[in-house]
């Protein structure tokens, strides 16, 4: 081995379903959408990540968007392997060898994931030349990536609300102890904007503008401590045919939102029930942390607060909690090879 290890690269991949990052080096040097674009006549991939992101929704017929992840798991597996492929021959560091380096790669899978899904991410990370390849359970790495420590016989609630799901989990000794996913998150917020222009507005939005509302004034209740200001939006005016704009609120997209956030604080509440009494006195002292992008929507931590009684924390950037949760995994292969899986 010892002569191979140095044509060995080591890199940590968060495979989401909206953003895939990639740390190699200790850097996070892939931070990008999800997306690919492919030629429908040719089949070949003519963008990914960002390029194809800025396409989404304004392709011809021969351009198609493709999003390989849906719920968190892969859900069209050439054009997932496609774009990780184009992800790693990317990063700079890897560019400058003559011959593509073997990989040892830890990729992290949401914990409500079943076998057939988990192999297809294994095969996919085979096909890119990962030699040895590792998975971990996304609120695992969420909780080394917020800095907690796993291995201690201490309880950790640990939300992690991505763009396909959500991941609750109660972390104790470097295992899960009870874990609930739920497929309310980042994507459904979305959809419940386009849904809510459409039918109060007449407003028909598309993905990429409906996003950034959710970005620039989304919020989970209607009374935030230092609101946003008002946005305005332009579509396609659903009566006339005509583009037009509109000014909406973050009390709006409150509404919008409710019942997904409604859904999401059931999943937690249940999570908390199903927790053994002594687990669930750390947390009482603990709290809960949150991590991924969707903790970043304004008021949530609160709403969640309020409904739990319990503290409530936002990791520090959030949407990079996991990919460096994962990295340090990688890192220390050897204290945290019981919660990795082969």
């Amino acid at each position: 081995m010892g002569f191979f290890d140095f044509l060995t690269e080591e890199i940590a991949i968060d495979l989401g379903t909206a953003n895939t990052l990639i740390i190699h080096a200790d850097k996070v040097v892939v931070d990008s959408p999800s997306i690919v674009a492919r030629d429908r006549i040719t089949g070949k991939i003519i963008a990914v990540g960002k390029e194809a992101n800025m396409m989404q929704g304004k392709t011809h017929e021969n351009i198609k968007t493709i999003r390989p992840l849906k719920d968190g798991v892969i859900a069209d597996f050439d054009a997932s392997e496609k774009m990780i492929n184009m992800f790693i021959k990317n990063i700079p560091a890897l560019k400058k060898k003559w011959f593509p380096p073997a990989l040892r790669m830890v990729i992290c899978i949401p914990s409500g994931i079943t076998e057939v899904e988990m192999r297809a991410v294994k095969e996919s990370a085979e096909r890119v030349n990962g030699k040895e390849v590792y998975l971990i359970h996304e609120p695992m790495a969420a909780a080394i990536g917020i800095g907690l420590d796993i291995m201690q016989p201490k309880g950790n609630m640990i939300v992690d609300i991505g763009g396909g799901t959500t991941e609750i989990a109660v972390i104790a000794l470097g295992g899960i102890v009870c874990d609930k996913s739920v497929k309310i998150a980042g994507d459904v917020f979305t959809n419940d904007i386009i849904y809510y222009m459409r039918t109060q507005h007449n407003l028909y939005v598309g993905e990429s503008t409906a996003e950034n509302i959710k970005i620039q004034i989304g919020s989970a209740t209607e009374d935030l401590q230092s609101p946003p200001d008002e946005m305005s939006v332009q579509g396609r005016d659903l009566l006339t045919g005509k583009p037009k704009q509109v000014s909406i609120s973050f009390r709006e997209i409150a509404k919008a939102l409710d019942k997904s956030i409604l859904r999401v604080e059931d999943a937690v509440m249940e999570t908390l029930s199903q927790t053994p009494p002594e687990l669930a006195a750390d947390i009482y002292n603990t709290g809960i942390y949150l991590a991924g992008g969707g903790s970043m929507l304004r008021g949530l931590d609160r709403r969640l607060s309020q409904k739990t009684d319990l503290p409530v924390y936002i990791a520090e950037d959030p949407l990079r909690a996991v990919v460096r949760g994962t990295g340090i995994a990688l890192k220390n292969l050897e204290r945290y090879k019981s919660i990795l899986i082969k």
